[in-house]
């Protein structure tokens, strides 16, 4: 929409109907400093200090100034949020934000709301044309450039291609994501001659439902409801650690409960919450045989979301000229090594937003190369048994060293950043390196399309 609106010619590829994205699931919110008593600059440290000193202030300043607009935007759009008794926006608390500054829709349903009413949006805009149920095998690259996108249905040229695929949390077996956020986007672009980077960093969100062999296993209970008084409590029964830490902290909090009770999972405790705040997740619960109103339910860490992706700048380009990179697909630094409560949807905005006015003054390259002989090929069940197995929330290098042979170039990848970096920090747990670096502050590692990896430093 932004892009069109500054007078470009675009064509919206995707797999699914519009509004059957990743983003219809999200249960949170939009971060944004918006009360009097906050400011950016809060929100910033609250996303700094979460990101256990690896995030690219830059990127974080960014987010944290330009998300009030994002917001304000998204009102007058039509798009619907929650609001208080006196009419205002109701904010929400989440873990590791100093304010009340999540904004939702239907309590846990925003994602609902707004891929919704984005989709009928673009529907109605005359300079996009959208085609769904059309997937993309491969980028149109020569590796020098990109020059369009080669999809099921034929190629599309284009002097800027846009990845906003999502995430990849899927590849791990459990996970609270969409079987297809299998990390499409970066398998593309490293094809294609991009560099990715910080693909060590997975969040494990430590409230998904533990209920092995059930469909419903790995289904996420929002962080939100932790934010109105959701306790955890151990085998004994008993509160054991600060709910609204930062997500690293409350997995690593119940991973080591979990060890000492030698248990399968703890208990989350909704009995004081309102089913009214929460109507999905007090109905997934149901349908799930659980009853949160009479006793806890178990819930265990799962794959949440990739802090790492496509390396882009500010203005979501990548190190491939042509091509661009929006969302969780792309690594922009913003994250650090643990993502901020319901910094992505705000992150998606602000973002988009920056990479639309990039691409609109993308000039096409002289000729098109031929089209590529690769095509992309989703990873199987047996890959994503062994990411999770192998890469899951506690690592050890033999496993990482077991996983570089996976034929999904997007496993052997994760699997080279997980060992190149000895520690421990963030999303990423090493069991032989219990501890954090202070020689890795700020370091990121940066995947070439050969597969090597390197350090950096963003700014």
């Amino acid at each position: 929409m932004r892009a069109a609106e500054r007078g470009g010619r675009v064509c919206l590829v995707s797999r699914t109907p519009l509004s059957q994205s990743a983003s219809f699931w999200a249960q949170g919110g939009l971060a944004s400093a918006l009360e009097p008593d906050d400011s950016p600059a809060s929100h910033a440290a609250d996303t700094i200090a979460a990101g256990r000193g690896l995030c690219r202030t830059s990127a974080v300043r960014a987010l944290a100034e330009e998300a009030p607009g994002a917001v304000r935007d998204l009102l007058a759009r039509g798009v619907v949020f929650d609001l208080d008794h006196e009419g205002r926006l109701a904010l929400g608390l989440e873990g590791g934000h100093a304010s009340r500054r999540i904004v939702h829709s239907g309590g846990s349903q925003t994602g609902h709301e707004l891929t919704s009413k984005l989709a009928a949006m673009v529907a109605a805009e005359p300079r996009i044309e959208v085609r769904e149920r059309t997937s993309a095998t491969a980028l149109w690259s020569d590796g020098e450039r990109c020059h369009g996108v080669v999809s099921d249905n034929g190629p599309i040229a284009a002097a800027a291609t846009v990845l906003a695929t999502g995430g990849a949390a899927a590849l791990w077996s459990r996970s609270t994501n969409p079987r297809g956020a299998i990390g499409a986007g970066p398998v593309l672009a490293a094809a294609a001659g991009a560099d990715l980077a910080d693909l060590e960093f997975c969040q494990f969100h430590p409230t998904a439902i533990a209920l092995p062999g059930s469909p419903f296993d790995g289904a996420l209970i929002t962080e939100a409801i932790r934010g109105e008084g959701a306790k955890l409590l151990d085998a004994a029964g008993e509160r054991f650690t600060d709910e609204l830490a930062p997500r690293d902290a409350v997995t690593a909090a119940i991973l080591d409960r979990m060890r000492t009770d030698d248990a399968a999972a703890v208990k989350l405790d909704l009995r004081e919450i309102d089913p009214a705040r929460f109507p999905n997740v007090f109905a997934s619960l149901a349908d799930a045989g659980l009853d949160p109103r009479s006793e806890p339910v178990p819930v265990a860490p799962a794959s949440h979301y990739m802090m790492g992706g496509i390396a882009v700048d500010l203005d979501g380009r990548s190190s491939l000229p042509g091509l661009y990179a929006v969302g969780e697909c792309s690594c922009t630094g913003l994250h650090g090594a643990n993502r901020l409560a319901s910094n992505s949807l705000s992150e998606c905005f602000v973002f988009g937003e920056r990479a639309a006015a990039a691409a609109v003054e993308e000039v096409a390259g002289g000729g098109s190369p031929p089209l590529p002989d690769w095509s992309f090929e989703p990873p199987t069940q047996e890959t994503r048994d062994a990411v999770w197995r192998r890469a899951g929330p506690k690592r050890n290098p033999d496993d990482l060293a077991a996983l570089v042979c996976n034929p999904y170039p997007l496993a052997t990848a994760i699997a080279r950043c997980a060992l190149a970096r000895r520690e421990s920090r963030g999303g990423h747990l090493r069991t032989d390196c219990p501890a954090a670096d202070p020689e890795l502050d700020g370091v990121h590692l940066v995947v070439t399309p050969s597969g090597e990896v390197r350090r950096e430093q963003w700014r």
